[in-house]
């Protein structure tokens, strides 16, 4: 093979690797977002036999004073969904958004969160949507907590039954959520 050919070929190669790459490079489709989902998870606490969603954003940007993010959680047990405003205190370096306690939560279902971020002015700034499933059905937990206060006391009501399972105890009503 000619020695002119042979350059021009890896010059050529050269050409069409640099080109392969450029075009493997970010584009630039997180630009103007504010936050993006780090965790998600649903928290079985058995000790206060509660249920929450617990949702983690990670900021992209400065985050700035006056910022609130709201999110609606998907209320399992049916009815309207839940929701939560937490302040976005810009010296964290992640906001947390946890669901008051839940009911009637399935196994392998996904269910929708959807999240605002506003400003200071109330405009919203960003839309998050997202799902999640839990690896557990709520039935996991106690009827009733296992303990009554900070210090850790023993729940009264669960005497002789240290699993937290009280024959009897009404259930929640479920079939809205299905």
């Amino acid at each position: 093979m000619p020695r002119g050919l042979s350059r021009s070929m890896v010059v050529g190669a050269a050409l069409i690797a640099a080109l392969a790459l450029g075009a493997c490079r970010d584009t630039g489709n997180d630009e103007g977002k504010l936050f993006e989902i780090s965790g998600k998870i649903f928290v079985f606490n058995y000790r206060l036999a509660r249920a929450t969603y617990v949702v983690t954003l990670r900021p992209l940007q400065p985050m700035r004073d006056g910022q609130v993010a709201v999110a609606s959680f998907q209320n399992p047990a049916g009815g309207a969904p839940l929701v939560v405003e937490q302040k976005v205190w810009p010296k964290l370096d992640k906001v947390t958004l946890e669901s008051p306690a839940l009911t009637c939560v399935i196994k392998d279902k996904p269910y929708a969160i959807a999240i605002s971020i506003k400003g200071a002015d109330g405009a919203v700034l960003q839309k998050i949507d997202t799902t999640l499933m839990s690896t557990e059905d709520q039935s996991v937990l106690p009827d009733r907590p296992l303990v009554i206060d900070q210090l850790y006391t023993a729940n009264p009501d669960l005497v002789g039954h240290p699993d937290g399972k009280l024959p009897g105890e009404p259930k929640p009503d479920c079939s809205k959520g299905i």
